[in-house]
């Protein structure tokens, strides 16, 4: 009988970590980062298995939360195989590469402080370093394509459907035999908002023996995209029309592009005044690029931008900001700007030095188009803080500070519902990739909506299916 357990995003949203062990062999889905304050400290922990026990790793995208903690799965022992879409590790060797350097000048910035002090043994070594993350690109990679069966294995097949999350983003099918039959475990990975502006909705699975289906927003639906888009171009009009700036932490993967797809429609449109937008984050524009490489997956807006301009997303305002001393520039910039920084979750990167120079000015908004995981900046931020600490310092916070979550990259409680309900068979429901108060939620509204039992999985629980 196939044993699940799950190491990493049971009852939290981040580090997906997802173990299937069958007859004939291990099966990993995603190994990610966990992120947020008090969970940061659970990526030095062992696994809790081998990682040398593992066969294949399969991915179901690039996010950190689901990508973060491979180069130590490696560096630990794994020597398996990845079984991925080709644009999911380029994505992911961007997201890698990103980590490992802040990885390393965090450290080396806490070891020269603690120098002074004398207490440079007590300085953590960083989680993973580059040369980890290009271990990761030597082992044997094998790359599939949407709705292709692939053989992992004696009796075991893995299929691959688009999840409409991200680029290339996956749900992943996992059937073999036993008893006589065939079985499926079906892994939603992170299902996408029906009305996002660059990618397709989720495909459709139809069998399950067992659906271990995130549950990010299980407990709400998302505002209309027709409201979101109208609350999005009120605040950035009136805040430039006021002399005021707009400053948006956003995620260097989809929600940056969803974002220049919608000020693309404003300026076509002529909506959007004079203004210099600044994409000040190498990641966003390197993924950015990616998003033009592999438009095949994109929506038929974006494509029919690439047909009209040569690009999916560039206009005459966009300004790409590489370099930390062109970032640094913006300061100049009194007002009249749109500020596109990571992190997503303000946990770091150049937003933090957008917040110390723009957070205090009553005319500039900050505009919140991405979940915010407990205990992260941004948390604090959207639920009211007045005062916060950035590079030793205290910032009053006084900018208007606006939370739109139409934007959200994750399917929301109907659209996750309407998805399980397209199911010709669906036996048992487990819910993973979520906070356990608002699982509780997801859970009732599964069986009032399905009349469905689903079991809120605990962090290695096992699970037998």
């Amino acid at each position: 009988m196939a044993l699940f357990q799950s190491f990493g995003a049971a009852q939290t949203v981040t580090g997906s970590c997802h173990v299937l062990k069958l007859d004939n062999m291990t099966v990993m889905v995603d190994c990610g980062l966990y992120q947020g304050e008090g969970v940061e400290n659970l990526n030095y922990k062992p696994f809790g298995f081998r990682p040398k026990d593992i066969d294949v790793l399969l991915i179901t995208h690039a996010h950190l939360d689901h990508v973060g903690r491979i180069p130590k799965l490696v560096k630990e022992g794994f020597r398996g195989r990845i079984v991925s879409l080709k644009s999911t590790m380029d994505l992911a060797e961007v997201v890698l590469l990103d980590t490992a350097h802040l990885m390393e000048e965090d450290y080396k910035t806490r070891y020269k402080k603690a120098q002074r002090r004398g207490t440079e043994h007590r300085v953590r070594k960083p989680l993973y370093d580059v040369e980890d993350v290009e271990r990761v690109y030597e082992l044997p990679i094998e790359y599939v394509y949407y709705d292709e069966r692939v053989k992992l294995g004696k009796g075991v097949w893995a299929t691959f459907r688009d999840a409409g999350h991200i680029l290339d983003s996956a749900t992943v099918e996992i059937s073999f035999r036993e008893e006589g039959r065939t079985k499926r475990v079906v892994f939603s990975g992170d299902l996408g908002n029906k009305n996002d502006m660059v990618m397709p909705f989720a495909k459709q699975v139809y069998k399950a023996d067992a659906l271990f289906i995130e549950s990010t927003y299980g407990d709400r639906n998302h505002k209309s995209m027709e409201e979101t888009l109208k609350e999005f171009k009120d605040i950035v009009f009136n805040t430039l029309i006021n002399r005021g700036n707009v400053i948006i932490p956003s995620f260097a993967i989809e929600r940056t592009q969803e974002i220049l797809c919608v000020l693309k429609d404003m300026y076509k449109n002529g909506e959007l005044p004079y203004c210099k937008i600044y994409i000040d984050s190498p990641m966003a524009i390197t993924a950015t690029n990616l998003y033009n490489i592999y438009h095949e997956e994109l929506s038929e807006h974006c494509n029919e931008y690439l047909k009209e301009d040569g690009s999916v997303f560039d206009f005459p305002y966009v300004k790409y900001v590489m370099k930390s001393f062109e970032s640094k520039k913006i300061n100049d910039e009194v007002y009249g700007c749109i500020i596109i920084a990571g992190s997503g979750m303000c946990t770091g990167g150049r937003i933090l030095h957008h917040f110390k120079h723009r957070l205090w000015n009553r005319k500039n908004s900050v505009l919140f188009v991405g979940y915010q995981a407990k205990g992260t900046l941004g948390r604090k931020i959207v639920e009211g803080t007045k005062k916060v600490r950035i590079y030793h310092e205290e910032i009053s916070v006084k900018a208007r500070i606006h939370t739109l979550n139409g934007f959200s990259a994750h399917a929301d409680q109907s659209e996750m519902i309407e998805w399980m309900r397209g199911f010709k068979k669906l036996d048992k429901i487990f819910l993973i990739h979520g906070e356990r108060e608002k699982q509780e939620i997801f859970k009732k509204a599964i069986y009032d909506k399905l009349r469905k039992k689903a079991h809120i999985v605990e962090l290695r629980e096992k699970i037998f299916i």
